[in-house]
């Protein structure tokens, strides 16, 4: 498995696994995740490809095929009242494809980012993921995560 920086040709293929991760937090979530969604369209995904702040890595197969994602974004609070002038790369998104999930796919990705991250100057690497989603939760718990904020709602 090799991981490089996710192209214009990979789009079918992130759209794809942009399919499996709605189905898994509808799954979870059917009260805030549409069935049959997905978090981007195809001119989106041009944009996000085309942004160096919005960094996207792909883990490709020896056919070039695309067998997982990870979305980040460069983030910076230069000026702000209460936060310091850190940057961080957040991971927006990361996806395996259910396929070929425990063959450390995932753990590749992750890794490629997090030396991406130091890289390029970055202070920490942060996500988020949603309590519905154990076994996400634990995954990254296994790669050394650690909470750094936890978000919690009432429904209404």
């Amino acid at each position: 498995m090799k991981i490089r920086r996710a192209e214009n040709k990979d789009i079918p293929g992130i759209m794809n696994l942009l399919e499996q991760v709605c189905r898994i937090h509808h799954e979870g979530r059917p009260d805030l995740f549409r069935k049959g969604a997905r978090k981007y369209t195809e001119a989106q995904l041009e944009s996000i490809l085309g942004d160096k702040d919005r960094p996207v890595f792909a883990a490709v197969d020896e056919n070039d095929c695309i067998a997982g994602y990870a979305f980040c974004i460069f983030i910076r609070h230069a000026d702000d009242n209460i936060l310091t002038d850190i940057r961080t790369l957040y991971i927006d998104d990361l996806c395996v494809d259910e396929t070929l999930r425990g063959r450390h796919i995932g753990r590749s990705l992750y890794e490629a980012v997090k030396i991406f991250a130091k890289e390029n100057g970055c202070y920490n690497l942060t996500l988020n993921v949603w309590s519905c989603n154990p076994s996400a939760m634990k995954f990254y718990e296994s790669c050394g995560l650690k909470p750094q904020k936890i978000g919690m709602e009432t429904i209404l």
